[in-house]
């Protein structure tokens, strides 16, 4: 085994670890990560597109929605989507970052960066129901990850997408769909008595999402012609190239929770088609 394999195996373990763990505890533990995920992102996104000296106003417009918005989110035990105030100020902040901005991809940074926070947190919550989840995000998003790449090379076949990531394949694709179709039910299983139908269209949703996730990464970093978000984990480049999956798929699955919200139910109630048995 490599140096450099090693060293990604063991970057992964850790990553790993301390995410679970935060899901784990949930609540302020789980927000606090899910915002310094969001600032990382942030970082990174605005050295790719080096706003700090091409788009100042912008840049620093960025840092203020966020550190507002982690205000706002660690306030609270948890975000609940009726919350007027968070939602109220990410909706401000967006509109401004947009006005101010020069460049539309700096203020779809401060977007991309604030959703990422907001939505992990909203989704986690402080229950059993967005413990459940939040590993059935993770579960869907990391079976999709590794089972397109592991498909894609042994089968091969025509590009998924070659103008923006030549490696990846039609058949990596429908293997990483069919490994969250098994995947994601399985998590369910280990806290529901049953799987309804739609966690198993709701899986396909959010693998399909994950990939376009992977993709608009890929299309960012041809875009600035880098070839890392950053090196801030050793061996894996980012952190926008270790969660851009995960982020897409967090977006349609609070999207999906935002459409049909009541004030007294939980996310997992949504997402998993039914009730969490205490």
């Amino acid at each position: 085994m490599s140096q450099e394999l090693r060293l990604r195996i063991l970057s992964a373990i850790v990553l790993a670890a301390i995410v679970l763990v935060g899901s784990w505890y949930g609540g302020r533990v789980f927000a606090l990560l899910a915002e310094a995920i969001a600032f990382l992102v942030y970082y990174e996104w605005t050295s790719m597109t080096r706003a700090r000296h091409a788009d100042p106003q912008a840049f620093w417009t960025g840092w203020v929605v966020l550190a507002i918005l982690a205000f706002e989110v660690l306030a609270g035990e948890a975000i609940p989507f009726d919350d007027y105030y968070v939602w109220g100020a990410a909706a401000v902040g967006f509109a401004y970052a947009a006005i101010v901005a020069r460049n539309k991809w700096n203020a779809g940074g401060i977007v991309y960066a604030g959703l990422t926070g907001l939505s992990l947190a909203a989704i986690r919550g402080d229950d059993l129901s967005g413990l459940v989840a939040i590993l059935y995000i993770f579960a869907v998003v990391w079976s999709t990850d590794i089972a397109a790449y592991f498909t894609g090379r042994a089968i091969g076949g025509p590009k998924l997408a070659p103008a923006v990531s030549p490696g990846k394949t039609w058949s990596g694709a429908l293997g990483g769909a069919v490994a969250a179709v098994i995947c994601g039910p399985l998590l369910v299983l280990f806290y529901m008595r049953g799987v309804s139908i739609w966690i198993i269209g709701l899986s396909i949703v959010l693998s399909v999402l994950s990939q376009i996730g992977d993709l608009f990464e890929s299309f960012m970093k041809r875009r600035y012609k880098v070839k890392d978000s950053s090196h801030l984990i050793p061996g894996h480049g980012g952190v926008m190239d270790r969660i851009d999956g995960l982020v897409f798929a967090c977006f349609g699955a609070f999207l999906l929770k935002a459409l049909m919200v009541s004030a007294d139910a939980g996310v997992g109630a949504f997402l998993l088609g039914g009730s969490i048995p205490y």
